[in-house]
């Protein structure tokens, strides 16, 4: 088999304040923006990997989930408990202190930790935690 990871959704509660955090603060590019009955998709990457998107998206743009889930949805999402993803870089600490310049929501400072690598945790906009692991 020949599988690859192509995009991953996160959920998004502010589009302008995501496509800041992920353009501006990450740096990375934006491939598309689609508005659909008052919705917002935006699908962003890191430069260099075309192949590889995060698409940020309304949370309630399902149309199987129920008001009770959006709700739980939305509790989570305030949290910091709904969404998350893992990211990598070649210098931790320089993207450490790019994301406390652009006001990210510091959750954990660059740390060793106990199981092997060393990594950061901020929370975007929206309360997704993100990740992020000093490369080897």
């Amino acid at each position: 088999m020949d599988i690859t990871i192509h995009s991953s959704f996160l959920p998004h509660t502010d589009p302008e304040a995501s496509l800041a955090f992920y353009r501006d603060v990450l740096g990375f590019e934006v491939r598309n923006d689609v508005g659909y009955e008052g919705m917002r998709w935006i699908t962003v990457g890191p430069t260099g990997q075309p192949g590889v998107s995060i698409v940020l998206e309304p949370p309630a743009a399902d149309p199987g989930v129920t008001d009770d889930e959006r709700r739980t949805v939305t509790e989570m999402m305030a949290k910091g408990t709904y969404a998350g993803i893992l990211l990598a870089t070649a210098d931790l600490d320089q993207t450490f202190d790019k994301l406390q310049a652009g006001d990210a929501d510091v959750v954990q400072e660059p740390t060793d930790q106990p199981y092997g690598v060393r990594d950061c945790a901020v929370r975007d906009p929206a309360g997704n935690l993100i990740r992020i692991q000093q490369r080897a």
